[in-house]
C-alpha cells in the first residue's frame, strides 16, 4: 500500500507538517510506504478552472504522485475557519481521475480550541472529487503546545485518535481492495 501525505501549511517549521510526519510513522508500522509532498517546495499555479498547466510542470508531478497512491492524509491549519488556501488550491488542481477511489484521511491544526468546519470543507471536498473519506479523523487543539521535541503527540488522548486515524486508512484501503 502507498499513501501521500498532503499539508496545506507554508510556514517554515510548520505544525502542520509535524502531524502528518507523525501519522506516516505510525502507518510504517502496518508496512505502508508513501511520502509526503512538501507544498512548500512545489511551484504551483493558481487553479484557473481546465486541466491545461504545461508552464507549471508540477502540477503534473503533483497529479502523477496523487494518482500513484493508494490512499492520502491531508493535513490543514485551520485559517478563519476552514482549510488554508493553499490546499484547497491544491486540490482544486487535482483531476477525478487522479482522486477517483482513493481512501483519504484528515488532520486538523488549530492554534485554539476546537473547531469542525475545515474538517467538513474537506471531506465535501474530497467526495466531490470520487475519493472515499475515512470515519476517524484527528483535529488537533492548541497545536503549538501538542507536540514534544521528537515531534511525538504530547496528550495521549490525542496520539490514541492519531493512531485511529491511521487503522482507519488502513481498513479502509483493505475493504476498497487497495491491498
Amino acid at each position: 500500500m502507498k499513501i501521500i501525505g498532503i499539508g496545506g501549511s507554508l510556514r517554515p517549521g510548520s505544525i502542520t507538517y509535524m502531524a502528518l510526519e507523525c501519522a506516516f510513522r505510525k502507518a510504517r508500522k502496518h508496512d505502508i510506504e508513501g511520502e509526503i509532498i512538501d507544498l512548500r517546495t512545489l511551484n504551483l499555479p493558481f487553479c484557473v478552472g481546465g486541466s491545461d498547466y504545461v508552464d507549471y510542470p508540477d502540477v503534473q508531478r503533483l497529479r502523477d504522485l496523487v494518482r500513484s497512491a493508494d490512499g492520502l492524509i491531508l493535513a490543514t491549519p485551520e485559517y478563519h475557519g476552514t482549510l488554508s488556501g493553499v490546499l484547497k488550491n491544491t486540490l482544486d488542481l487535482l483531476r477525478f481521475e487522479d482522486m477517483e477511489g482513493k481512501v483519504c484521511g484528515m488532520i486538523g491544526v488549530l492554534g485554539g480550541e476546537l473547531s469542525y468546519n475545515m474538517m467538513s470543507t474537506m471531506r465535501l471536498i474530497c467526495r466531490q472529487l470520487h475519493a472515499w473519506v475515512v470515519h476517524r479523523e484527528i483535529i488537533i487543539p492548541y497545536a503549538e503546545e501538542a507536540f514534544d521535541s521528537h515531534g511525538e503527540l504530547v496528550n495521549p488522548k490525542l496520539d490514541e485518535r492519531m493512531t485511529e486515524l491511521v487503522d482507519s486508512l488502513v481498513e479502509g484501503l483493505k475493504k476498497f481492495g487497495k491491498t
